[in-house]
């Protein structure tokens, strides 16, 4: 899958998500030649290449052949959009931008999304930036955007409605709920049209994925705030990897010794029937050198409070001791095979290394079949687990 990552440096907005992505590789041409469908006149559009602090990176800019700054509700952006001939795909990532913005809009002013006007971003450039985007996103072959946490910034942005607090009101109204990070820099390093962009596009947050690299492209902003003002992203193939995931579990252990051994039995079965994830008994010697058994149980965090009274209830202990711990676990799936003395359900983990599988068939099942057809347990297990090589081997996992 070929994915894009959008590194926020020093923010994001219209003209440096489209410079990073012309300075990627996708054509001028290509995003010119389809914007044109759009309709719009008076404008057109030019790309340099320039440095910020010392980085070189694309310039993206809009020009107007007279001064031109259009009022556009959420209804008219929609309309030009959707009578285009822009591909579907193109004209549904540009509308889903403008949704975000209209809803934000909305919810600031106070009122209803479809009755929005749009100032600022209702212009044409604004147009051009959001729509150029979902053109390049496609050329680009992007399937799926993630997105590195989003920098704030601090201070005050002039707009049409006044002097406004940075992230202006629907620049904070799309960061709901998406992780931010502060920097100590004056300015708006957000804007509402690049906020609606991640809004709309981003599938997930958080450092580089793992990928493999295929371009690297920098769009430049117009500000300068001290620092270099670049919107980085990185476009390749995702890998694919499962690496084995950290768990946080219980451990619940308890000596016991003046427990008759058949009840500590029924204490583990019923221990596994509730939840735990595994439960053993290890033979002691106690003080006074009586035998005992130590019972230890494992289970998630939230299952232990329940264990630790069944213990309690179900056996003589006066006390359990209780400790978190990491644990590390495989990835894992369950498949059924077919062999020939029935169907086998098998767990299969994959080793992070690709050496191979580790596989395990289902007790339950083996043992009755090996019942059902009077053969050893050890034929069934064998059986099992070629006919899952098999299957595996057959569908190339």
């Amino acid at each position: 899958m070929k994915i894009l990552y959008l590194d926020c440096f020093s923010g994001i907005s219209g003209d440096m998500m489209l410079g990073a992505l012309i300075d990627a590789g996708v054509p001028l041409a290509a995003v010119q030649s389809q914007l044109d469908l759009l309709g719009l006149e008076g404008y057109s559009l030019k790309i340099y290449q320039d440095k910020t602090h010392g980085f070189q990176g694309t310039r993206f800019l809009v020009e107007m052949e007279q001064y031109h700054h259009s009022h556009r509700s959420w209804e008219d952006i929609r309309r030009i959009i959707e009578g285009s001939g822009l591909h579907p795909q193109v004209k549904r990532c540009a509308l889903d931008i403008f949704e975000k913005l209209a809803r934000a809009e909305g919810k600031v002013h106070g009122v209803e999304p479809r009755h929005v006007h749009f100032h600022e971003v209702g212009a044409v450039d604004s147009i051009v930036d959001i729509v150029g985007t979902s053109i390049a996103l496609r050329e680009a072959g992007v399937e799926k955007v993630y997105c590195s946490p989003l920098p704030t910034g601090y201070g005050t942005v002039q707009t049409h409605h006044g002097m406004l607090p940075v992230p202006a009101p629907a620049t904070a109204e799309l960061l709901k709920g998406f992780p931010i990070r502060p920097v100590e820099v004056e300015g708006e390093l957000v804007t509402p049209t690049g906020a609606a962009i991640v809004a709309a596009l981003a599938g997930g947050f958080g450092p580089l994925p793992a990928m493999k690299i295929a371009q690297i492209g920098y769009g430049l902003g117009a500000n300068d705030y001290g620092i270099p003002n670049f919107l980085r992203v990185f476009i390749g193939e995702e890998i694919e990897r499962q690496p084995a995931s950290e768990q946080e579990i219980s451990i619940l252990q308890t000596n016991i010794d003046d427990l008759n051994p058949e009840i500590l039995a029924y204490v583990t079965e019923k221990l596994l029937a509730s939840g735990a994830l595994d439960v053993w008994l290890t033979p002691v010697i106690m003080k006074k050198g009586r035998p005992g058994n130590l019972l230890t149980a494992l289970c998630l965090p939230e299952k232990e409070e329940e264990l630790m009274q069944l213990i309690f209830a179900e056996t003589s202990t006066l006390g359990v001791r209780r400790r978190r711990e990491k644990r590390f676990c495989l990835p894992r799936k369950h498949i059924s095979v077919e062999t020939e003395f029935g169907t086998v359900r098998v767990k299969v983990a994959t080793c992070r290394d690709d050496s191979g599988w580790q596989m395990s068939p289902e007790y339950e099942d083996c043992r009755r079949l090996a019942l059902e057809k009077n053969v050893p347990l050890k034929n069934v297990y064998m059986c099992a687990i070629e006919a899952a090589r098999e299957a595996l081997c057959r569908f190339g996992e």
